[in-house]
């Protein structure tokens, strides 16, 4: 014990000893150095650190005004998030940008973000294992309801639209219409009559364009608003299997309009290889009169032939029932998040800013709108095309409705190719319409569609 409280003491002594030698004298105030330390390790006005760069990759198909809009879009949202640029990737149209889209996202190569379709062909990519959920974020209360559906799997919802709503139809050249006295038609065999006094003119009544062979579908798929008219549970049945193209007579028709302007002489010459740009030509020039197609490709006449926008009008593919005629209508393309991205912030950032006011006024300052976008407090311009405002009107009236594609997840893959089959003559309509029924028997399958 006593051994313990000498060290104690010793160490004591010691301490005091050390501060006698070092402590200051009592005249000689000790200087404070905190405060020149601390101005020192840190500047008098502090600045926060500037977000490290970010490129986010962005896949779209390879429309020349497609790349026009987003890159317009991607410059604008740089401008006003100088630390994230955007850098855009292209791919086809049709089948193969379809393959490229589902290999990419199997292979985790996709791109941060990706324009795609909605609809039947999204709900093909299984969004729950390969895209990110978007539901509650607050960038989808500019969105308009009407779009959620076409984007939604098992009650979540993974997109943002990425283009304007657009129609199927007819693209005609109006001024040739006044020139030769006709008038739209409601029906199909006042189409037909229009193609033969078009014929007799030394024209072409319709433009055909298997080049491109995802725009030989269009007479199928824009027929549907005839479809549903006749048979109001179509999409219903046709999704439980319970409904076929080659069992149905209203469906089976549009297949059976392929054959009849094949073997009628309405398509011109070069009809198999002409591609997309050819076809806008002719119609633009007047030298085809009309063009099975979707409105959004008007942005081309805009590019290619300003002056003649005005002279390319729409209308509805016409049925058997003048009183139901009405517009097939394609809701807007999505935009998507692939869940391998490396900059999901940053690309929920882009898409927030893309279903924007903003962001529209953007994309129509490169490409005017070729239809209504489906985003909040966004109007078409007073100075809208021809085309567009066509379609608007049926819009507007109520004579309208979604394309198949939009009520039903099921769209077979070699749809364009049947077309294209039954276009030309090597395929009857009937054998094209069986042969679209087992694709999309496949497809349902792959989905696991109840009843199939």
């Amino acid at each position: 014990m006593k051994k313990y409280s000498f060290l104690l003491i010793t160490l004591l002594v010691l301490g005091l000893i050390l501060m006698a030698c070092t402590a200051p004298a009592v005249d000689e105030p000790v200087e404070d150095t905190s405060a020149s330390e601390s101005s020192e390790a840190a500047p008098a006005t502090e600045e926060e650190a500037a977000p490290e760069p970010v490129t986010l990759t962005f896949l779209v198909d390879d429309g020349t005004d497609t790349v026009d809009a987003f890159t317009a879009l991607g410059e604008a949202f740089t401008a006003k998030y100088p630390h994230i640029t955007v850098e855009i990737e292209t791919r086809p149209g049709g089948s193969d940008g379809d393959n490229i889209v589902k290999t990419r996202l199997a292979t985790g190569e996709m791109t941060d973000v990706f324009a795609y379709n909605s609809g039947s062909l999204f709900q093909a990519l299984r969004p729950a294992q390969t895209l990110v959920d978007l539901t509650g974020d607050p960038m989808l209360d500019n969105v308009a309801d009407a779009f959620f559906p076409a984007v939604t799997a098992d009650g979540k919802v993974y997109g943002v639209p990425s283009s304007t709503a657009f129609a199927g139809g007819i693209l005609y050249n109006a001024r040739v219409y006044e020139e030769l006295g006709l008038s739209v038609p409601l029906t199909w065999d006042e189409f037909a009559a229009n193609n033969e006094a078009i014929l007799e003119a030394g024209l072409v009544p319709v433009v055909s364009t298997f080049g491109d062979t995802w725009t030989a579908q269009l007479l199928v798929l824009a027929d549907y608003y005839n479809v549903e008219q006749a048979n109001p549970n179509f999409a219903e049945e046709y999704t439980n299997n319970q409904a076929k193209y080659a069992t149905t007579p209203a469906a089976l028709a549009s297949f059976q309009y392929l054959q009849e302007g094949f073997e009628k002489g309405w398509y011109q010459e070069d009809f198999a290889t002409d591609n997309l740009e050819q076809g806008l030509q002719l119609l633009a020039d007047g030298a085809a009169v009309h063009y099975p197609m979707l409105s959004v490709v008007m942005g081309n006449v805009v590019d290619n032939n300003p002056d003649k926008v005005e002279d390319i009008g729409f209308f509805a593919l016409p049925g058997t029932d003048a009183s139901k005629n009405g517009a097939t209508i394609w809701v807007s393309g999505g935009a998507y998040i692939p869940q391998t991205s490396e900059h999901i912030e940053e690309a929920k950032l882009f898409l927030a800013f893309m279903a924007s006011p903003e962001g529209a006024a953007a994309m129509s300052s490169a490409v005017p709108p070729t239809g209504p976008y489906m985003i909040k407090g966004v109007e078409l311009p007073d100075d809208a095309i021809r085309a567009v405002r066509d379609v608007a009107a049926y819009i507007e009236s109520g004579n309208s409705g979604p394309a198949l594609e939009f009520v039903s997840p099921i769209k077979g893959p070699a749809l364009e190719q049947l077309c294209v089959a039954v276009g030309s003559g090597q395929m009857t309509a009937e054998e094209a319409a069986a042969a679209y029924d087992v694709d999309v028997e496949k497809q349902a399958q792959q989905l696991g569609l109840p009843g199939w």
